[in-house]
């Protein structure tokens, strides 16, 4: 049999095609629009993200037996607000993760109704890319459009709507609209109340590898598929991401070096921190995760590379980096601001440390580092909650890198792991796809499987304790610029 999953994302629709042995069969991407109708604003439109899914299928399945098509099912862009009106029309564009248009709506969450009752309501706290946010601006500046709402929903549940009929979500995206009980795993009456949301105006929230029905009649016809393929409810991308790289069960661990970066931590046990550091989410095996995101990742050492010493030769930067874990320069990896574990739009890349005899090998391993460093802070947060984690998955552009895939594994002092297949979200929708068609009988039986470790990273004792020593000098260094940052912002 082949399952098939959909990994929508901002720029594009993936979608792959597995069988049943876990064999990648066929890819296809489809790129859409983006629009920016303001500075700040992200949206795109939802009818294009069905007509590039359906077109992309088409195209995946061409060449196969499609009557072997057994399942579809999803990652997704997290946070998005899609609303429809009572005829199931689109109201308005989504308003995506990336947009930045609720500034005022997110500090009057945190603020007034307080982060103490949004971490009790929903274990987070708000950040302008998450949804509650979002539906308090359509309140707020679009009161027409929001009293036409009959459905709110995220962006991959659309394309599961428009192919199974089925008004369905499930845990792990709905952890991140910030009017879900992560801990209870259902809607949170309180934040209903807040963002003004109906019940009946919410979808059915399944698991993420549950069956929510069956492609509409008409959807087999043009497909060319059974009327009996499953849709399966799917996943947040990140949680999608972690299936497909084996991230399931107690005390896994994943870290994406990509544009920006991730740790992305499974616990059989929910947590939160006191501080709210950490995401605190539903996750696609049936238990939950934590998650540290920090803006700028992989995405700083091709700013170094690319604007500041003009090379494309990565490698080749790289080859002359011997003397690890005795640098003398640091180097802070807030490009963009940061999220986790700081949540400071302020905060801005720094170097320290320079002296006359700095080389451009240390300023690029103080780039490589500064990351690394930046990842464990998230990381500590999870030791700190007593989640014992022995060893990584890594993935994304930058973990193609042996010298960084070393900092990681020196710096965290666990193992690290790069496996096989690197397409993430897509394997990993098509894994819950396998599951709800009953392939495997777990999330974790499908993992244990079909994902396979291409290369083991060791920690050397040695080179753990002189990041030890540097870490702990780090980490002091955003404390004492906090100010300065603060400082900074306001002569802009």
């Amino acid at each position: 049999m082949f399952y098939i999953g959909v990994d929508l994302g901002t720029s594009a629709v993936k979608l792959l095609l597995m069988d049943s042995a876990g064999t990648i069969v066929n890819i296809v991407s489809r790129e859409y629009p983006l629009y920016f109708p303001h500075p700040g604003w992200s949206e795109q439109k939802p009818e294009d993200w069905f007509s590039n899914t359906m077109e992309g299928i088409k195209e995946l399945i061409a060449d196969v037996d499609k009557s072997k098509v057994a399942g579809i099912s999803f990652g997704g862009q997290m946070h998005g607000l899609v609303i429809l009106d009572e005829n199931d029309e689109v109201i308005r564009p989504a308003i995506l993760w990336n947009d930045g248009r609720t500034v005022e709506e997110t500090n009057y969450l945190n603020n007034v109704i307080g982060k103490d009752k949004l971490s009790q309501y929903t274990a987070n706290i708000a950040f302008t890319g998450f949804t509650a946010p979002k539906i308090l601006w359509v309140r707020n500046n679009e009161p027409e459009n929001f009293a036409r709402i009959r459905k709110i929903m995220l962006p991959k549940d659309y394309i599961a709507y428009k192919l199974s009929g089925v008004f369905c979500t499930d845990v792990s995206d709905a952890s991140g609209m910030l009017i879900f009980d992560v801990k209870n795993r259902c809607w949170s009456k309180e934040m209903c109340d807040i963002c003004g949301v109906k019940p009946e105006q919410l979808a059915t929230v399944y698991e993420s590898y549950e069956k929510v029905g069956c492609v509409l009649p008409e959807i087999a016809d043009e497909l060319g598929i059974p009327q009996t393929c499953i849709i399966a409810a799917g996943a947040g991308d990140n949680a999608a991401a972690a299936v497909g790289t084996g991230t399931v069960g107690d005390g896994k661990c994943n870290i994406s070096l990509g544009t920006s970066g991730t740790i992305f931590i499974s616990s059989d046990k929910f947590g939160v921190d006191k501080n709210n550091a950490l995401h605190s989410f539903d996750h696609a095996d049936g238990h939950y995760h934590l998650m540290g995101c920090m803006l700028s990742a992989a995405s700083c050492n091709k700013w170094w590379m690319d604007e500041i010493i003009r090379t494309k030769e990565y490698t080749k930067e790289q080859e002359n980096i011997t003397k690890l874990g005795e640098n003398n320069v640091f180097f802070l990896p807030y490009l963009m601001g940061e999220r986790s574990p700081h949540n400071n739009p302020a905060a801005r890349g720094t170097f320290i440390g320079l002296t006359m005899d700095t080389t451009r090998e240390d300023m690029t391993q103080a780039v490589l580092e500064g990351v690394a460093f930046a990842i464990r802070d998230s990381f500590e947060v999870a030791k700190s909650l007593g989640i014992q984690i022995e060893r990584t998955k890594i993935c994304g552009g930058g973990a193609k890198s042996p010298l960084w895939r070393r900092m990681i594994a020196n710096v965290l002092n666990i193992k690290v792991d790069r496996i096989e297949s690197e397409e993430g979200p897509a394997l990993g929708g098509a894994m819950l796809a396998a599951v709800a068609c009953g392939e495997y009988a777990t999330v974790q039986e499908c993992a244990d499987k079909l994902i396979k470790i291409k290369s083991v990273t060791e920690p050397d004792p040695a080179l753990v304790k002189k990041y030890a020593a540097r870490y702990e000098l780090w980490h002091k260094l955003y404390p004492t610029l906090k100010p300065l940052y603060a400082e900074m912002e306001a002569l802009q």
